[in-house]
């Protein structure tokens, strides 16, 4: 009896890790279509970069509401499959009118709908890999690989996409991209994960771990810079010549360098490490920016994304598995959910409305020379925190 509900166990699993791999691969795909491109897009609809600013920055406030309210909404309802089926369904709809329309008012508003409906479905997602790859004995690398594998064939198929048909033809993209991603949510069980929102008690618990406290100052650091790049990347590589196609092609590079580094994290991830490999990270984005700061043709500032391999995939799986490491069993979720809303969120906020007054008023080789520099505050901190352990232990 014991077997037979052990193999059960496993059949379930086994069905879910394929679903999820697939499901992964869209979803990551959904955000290489609104990330990277939005600001191209509001920048051909001739929206200045501290207008784009503006609007992505505001599109964090509303990251910062969605995430902890969807997470309410899943642990009251118990069920994450039925949230991620309508989250997935309005973010197809919104992402299709967003790109077909040009009024500044329906911009602003279907871009924050967006914001509304994709973003909470990142920690939701995250957290199930996490859940699933637990349970099942699996890397989370061997999940999140197929992320990275989709955020870089639609970052490239988007970019010839745009260039070739037109900036409205990625909403086409977002409704097939949508409706297969329903698809297989549908097909899923209901695998109950680590999804719970931010409760005041357990927000209590969290900050009054120092450990955590200092990780949080680090990421935040080291995390607004990066975010800053993945904003006003498309835009400073149109200012130096290029087109959307080579903007598909710098992300389809950046994104295919993360899958090795996700699919061996398994191999070069080791606990108790996870400060000095934050550390390496944050140092390999202050070179990115530092080249980026320097290089004057677009087919250059491409071949810097490579780099891409060394600074985001070790950084927030680093991240996620030192969170793992200082919080408590049960203050996890709450960890995990105020991390996202740091990474994604009040940095992305920060970034963007820094970000667009920067690179309006100073320009893009000024622009990343000062993020630059604030990836390599974040390096001294990191080495500050490593000392730090060292000495306590």
């Amino acid at each position: 009896m014991e077997e037979s509900f052990q193999f059960y166990v496993r059949r379930v699993y086994l069905k879910v890790q394929v679903l999820l791999k697939g499901y992964n691969f869209l979803f990551f795909g959904l955000l290489a279509l609104f990330i990277p491109f939005l600001p191209v897009y509001l920048g051909e609809q001739g929206l200045s970069a501290s207008e784009i600013g503006l609007i992505i920055g505001t599109g964090g406030f509303v990251t910062l509401i969605a995430q902890p309210l969807w997470g309410f909404i899943s642990d009251k309802t118990k069920t994450i499959r039925k949230v991620m089926l309508l989250l997935v369904c309005f973010t197809a709809i919104s992402g299709y009118f967003l790109f077909n329309v040009n009024s500044y008012v329906l911009l602003v508003v279907f871009t924050l709908f967006v914001y509304f409906f994709l973003m909470p479905l990142d920690p939701l997602t995250e957290s199930l890999n996490f859940t699933v790859s637990e349970m099942a004995r699996i890397s989370y690398g061997s999940i999140r690989t197929y992320g990275a594998l989709g955020y870089a064939v639609l970052s490239l198929i988007a970019g010839f996409t745009m260039d070739y048909f037109g900036m409205s033809s990625i909403a086409i993209l977002f409704v097939l991209l949508g409706v297969i991603s329903f698809g297989i949510i549908w097909l899923m069980p209901n695998v109950q994960a680590s999804s719970k929102p931010i409760t005041m008690a357990g927000l209590k618990q969290v900050l009054k771990n120092k450990e955590m406290l200092l990780f949080l100052v680090l990421v935040f650091i080291s995390s607004v810079p990066a975010r800053m790049n993945d904003t006003f990347l498309g835009i400073h590589m149109l200012a130096l010549g290029g087109d959307t196609s080579l903007i598909g092609i710098s992300f389809f590079i950046a994104a295919t360098s993360e899958i090795v580094i996700f699919a061996l994290s398994f191999w070069w991830l080791r606990k108790g490490k996870e400060l000095e490999m934050i550390t390496i990270a944050t140092f390999f984005y202050f070179v990115r920016f530092l080249a980026s700061a320097f290089v004057t043709s677009p087919i250059a500032l491409m071949v810097v994304q490579i780099l891409q391999m060394v600074t985001f995939p070790i950084f927030y799986t680093a991240a996620i598995q030192y969170l793992y490491q200082i919080m408590p069993k049960e203050w996890r979720a709450t960890g995990q959910t105020v991390l996202a809303l740091l990474f994604f969120g009040l940095s992305g906020i920060i970034a963007s409305y820094a970000g667009g007054y920067i690179y309006h008023e100073l320009g893009g080789h000024a622009f990343y020379f000062i993020i630059s520099i604030m990836s390599f505050m974040g390096v001294l901190f990191g080495i500050f925190l490593m000392i730090r352990k060292h000495k306590r232990s």
